[in-house]
């Protein structure tokens, strides 16, 4: 038992610890165009037309060329299901440096701390989460740390969405809501879940509540 309460005491002193630090620093608020523009780089690139991209990730032309042109603010599963078509990870989308040794990201550095605002998955797409990811510089990661701040929606309406690998999310600030497959899990400060994201699934806050979560995401590639 004694144990589980230092584990339970480590894990709420990091968070607290990690929470300070991120409301200390200012995040980049214009990083989108970097995510579609690199998009559209690594396409031409490779020499791939819009049409192969969609026929290969399942996705249409117009839903690819409104993220290249940062018309359109899509969640990670469109992002997913594009790094697949092209042939990277999903953290190519993000890099900043590569680094082969360990990568600290401190709250002071506002070049390392980046963050990218996605869509929910809402119909209408608009800014409802604010992404900092917190290993830009790691090459060859296949996993993807992000701090998410989730704006709050008084009557969200989402889409499902699911892709291969695992999530796990840790809620460090107000409350959450998780679709996942017919089930609904409503996590409070604290909480955690982890899930397979082959299963259709969707995160947002509680009905007219913002929240802070640490997220983690596996992507196998």
């Amino acid at each position: 038992m004694l144990i589980f309460e230092k584990i339970n005491c480590f894990s709420n002193n990091f968070i607290t610890f990690a929470s300070q630090k991120l409301e200390n620093c200012k995040f980049m608020s214009n990083c989108n165009t970097f995510v579609g523009s690199k998009i559209k780089g690594l396409r031409e690139t490779k020499n791939l037309s819009l049409e192969e991209i969609a026929e290969r990730s399942g996705l249409t032309v117009e839903q690819i060329t409104s993220i290249e042109n940062d018309q359109n603010l899509p969640s990670l599963g469109p992002l997913i299901k594009i790094a697949r078509a092209l042939g990277v990870r999903l953290g190519t989308f993000m890099d900043d440096n590569d680094a082969l040794g360990p990568v600290v990201c401190r709250a002071a550095d506002r070049e390392a701390n980046k963050s990218i605002s996605f869509s929910n998955g809402a119909t209408d797409a608009r800014k409802h989460m604010e992404y900092h990811p917190l290993a830009q510089q790691k090459a060859g990661r296949h996993m993807e740390p992000f701090v998410i701040d989730i704006n709050p929606e008084d009557a969200p309406n989402f889409q499902l969405s699911a892709h291969e690998g695992e999530e796990f999310i840790y809620v460090m600030q107000g409350e959450v809501e998780i679709v996942y497959g017919k089930e609904t899990y409503n996590l409070k400060e604290g909480d955690s879940i982890f899930y397979d994201s082959i299963v259709n699934h969707h995160v947002h806050g509680a009905p007219g509540k913002s929240a802070k979560i640490l997220a983690v995401v596996y992507i196998p590639f």
